[in-house]
């Protein structure tokens, strides 16, 4: 079957308010990184609850979506895990054995590990059901 032109292809398109809450949400990302590599920790903490909330927000938006969904709850446990790791080097337990070869900072592997299973399920389990479906709704 021939992939389809850009005149036939699907349009996913964003309400411009969810656009302005996207670009948001890429703003208090950034100033939560920034204060994490400046060690300003109260502005790394403060920034992680609106970037967190913007990407729940924005999953639950794009729900309809299976394609969309999958990788904004990527985003949502790669936030989580980003936001875990600051937080264990501003606190002092990102050192911290907690077993033999696990320190604090490898609790963020968690989401990270979750966010990818996210993924791997959507391009190894949805996206080629999708795909054979619409295969056979074509012919």
């Amino acid at each position: 079957m021939a992939s389809p032109t850009p005149e036939t292809a699907e349009v996913y398109s964003i309400p411009a308010a969810y656009r302005k809450m996207e670009n948001t949400h890429i703003l208090f990302w950034l100033l939560k990184d920034i204060a994490w590599c400046l060690v300003w920790r109260p502005l790394g903490l403060l920034m992680v609850l609106p970037t967190l909330g913007i990407a729940i927000v924005i999953a639950w938006r794009t729900r309809a979506y299976a394609s969309e969904l999958a990788h904004n709850l990527a985003i949502v446990f790669w936030i989580t895990a980003n936001s875990l790791w600051m937080s264990s080097e501003f606190f002092g337990f990102d050192t911290v054995q907690i077993t033999p070869h696990i320190t604090g900072k490898h609790l963020a592997l968690v989401p990270f590990l979750t966010g990818l299973g996210i993924l791997l399920y959507y391009y190894l389990v949805t996206k080629p059901r999708e795909d054979r479906a619409a295969e056979v709704a074509t012919l």
